[in-house]
């Protein structure tokens, strides 16, 4: 199949990409690398009448460092952090994480905004970035705003943007030094979109010590305490039950979807507390 007839637009700043977003006459999607919405646009699952290209504004790929964190305009792409074309304020974290999507070739062209907005369970920056607390950036024709990345989805393919809204960047608070990292999926094979993930950070300095689990077939589970559900002992066992409890809450009542999901947690826990 071929897509249905649309405008087509390239805008050259933030304020008229924003003002095409607020068009009440037309159903507007926003393309970056395309990697989602070109088979979606093929197959019919989405009839924009226009599709606005926002690779041309320059501010959407602004890279921004202070003491504190890194600002990245939404249309970074999973290459430019795997290259180490942009810093990487948590140690590493960012950069396996980037390498670890799909293949190459899509992330030459994927972007991290449109990731996050495409709002895909199975995506590993939403389930990434909601374990290392980070803010997206939301900017509409009045005001900007910040949204926390474990809050952006809000249902499969969907996301908490207001009509007239565009995800412009994402703010990643920076790690200290003792941090402690982990990541795990579950693919069946190399490149395909994963059927289950954890993430896991301990970072001592900051009082933090999250957990996620994502590829849920909804929003990822977030475990803002996981300090509780961690043994000190050296092999940092898991308490299953208190886990399995939090994946039944969120409606994950089968089984073998909860014994995959523990045990990408535990993966990951063990991958961060690795000597």
């Amino acid at each position: 199949m071929k897509p249905v007839n649309f405008d087509f637009a390239r805008p050259s700043d933030l304020p008229a990409a924003i003002a095409l977003a607020s068009r009440e006459d037309a159903i507007v999607k926003f393309i970056a690398g395309g990697q989602s919405l070109g088979p979606m646009l093929n197959l019919r699952l989405v009839q924009p009448n226009l599709l606005v290209d926002i690779t041309g504004i320059a501010e959407l790929k602004r890279v921004e460092e202070t003491p504190d964190a890194l600002e990245l305009g939404s249309c970074i792409t999973h290459a430019d952090i795997e290259d180490g074309r942009v810093p990487d304020v948590t140690g590493g974290a960012m950069r396996a994480v980037a390498a670890g999507i799909a293949y190459r070739a899509v992330r030459n062209r994927g972007t991290i905004g449109g990731s996050l907005a495409h709002a895909d369970p199975s995506a590993d920056w939403l389930s990434a970035l909601a374990a290392l607390g980070a803010q997206a950036i939301v900017r509409g024709a009045h005001k900007e705003r910040q949204i926390p990345v474990d809050t952006l989805m809000t249902g499969v393919f969907e996301c908490s943007l207001e009509s007239g809204e565009l995800l412009s960047g994402v703010e990643i608070p920076r790690l200290s030094k003792s941090a402690r990292w982990g990541y795990y999926k579950h693919c069946r094979k190399t490149g395909e979109l994963a059927h289950a993930i954890a993430a896991f950070l301990h970072d001592p300095d900051r009082s933090v010590c999250r957990a996620v689990i994502g590829a849920t077939g909804s929003k990822p589970i977030v475990l803002s305490d996981a300090s509780v559900l961690i043994g000190k002992g050296p092999d940092h066992a898991l308490d299953r039950a208190a886990i399995e409890r939090a994946m039944t809450g969120h409606g994950m009542t089968d089984p073998i979807e909860q014994q995959i999901h523990f045990v990408c947690l535990r993966r990951a826990v063990q991958q961060a507390y690795r000597p």
